[in-house]
């Protein structure tokens, strides 16, 4: 092999990133696409329906522009899917120790210090772990976030890191990270 070879001629095989013309239009077809599902795909609509696809996906790039996350459908899916299997499961936790007195209860702060760098990304793992029932998200002070649990005997971290490093994989967070 070529071992004289420097990182600058190592290929990167990554898609590039896409130009804000690449962006506008994908989000234009979503947007069109939205709205013949709305509008329960009535020609007649098709014209105004293309204008304000146009329009919304330029509010969206001004809203949000395109960064460098690149979701992962697949793993978006397995996400969902673990999400809402843990939402049930800590649910009927949270019924049972609320009706059985008996099960002890050690509520608290635990704090967590989230991988996803700051802004839209964790923004949004923030507002997902404030759904999974048992522990509440509450503020973020000195980089850690603190959480609110039923039980700070119970891994509330590690739960969370597990939960965060899902989320990153299905939203193409981790190579933001690096």
């Amino acid at each position: 092999m070529n071992e004289g070879r420097s990182a600058a001629t190592t290929i990167d095989r990554r898609p590039p990133a896409s130009t804000p013309g690449r962006s506008l239009a994908r989000r234009s077809v979503f947007f069109f696409v939205f709205w013949l599902m709305i509008s329960k795909m009535e020609p007649a609509g098709a014209v105004v329906g293309a204008a304000t696809a146009v329009l919304a996906a330029w509010l969206s790039l001004r809203l949000l522009p395109p960064g460098a996350a690149r979701p992962r459908p697949l793993a978006l899916l397995l996400f969902a899917a673990r999400f809402a299997g843990q939402s049930i499961r800590a649910g009927f936790d949270v019924a049972r120790r609320a009706l059985d007195p008996a099960l002890p209860i050690s509520p608290g702060f635990v704090a967590y210090r989230p991988l996803t760098p700051p802004g839209n990304g964790r923004a949004a793992f923030y507002a997902l772990s404030s759904l999974l029932p048992g522990s509440v998200p509450t503020c973020e002070e000195d980089g850690a976030l603190l959480v609110h649990c039923l039980d700070v005997r119970e891994p509330v971290a590690a739960d969370l890191e597990a939960e965060e490093r899902m989320f990153m994989r299905a939203l193409g967070l981790e190579e933001a990270r690096r």
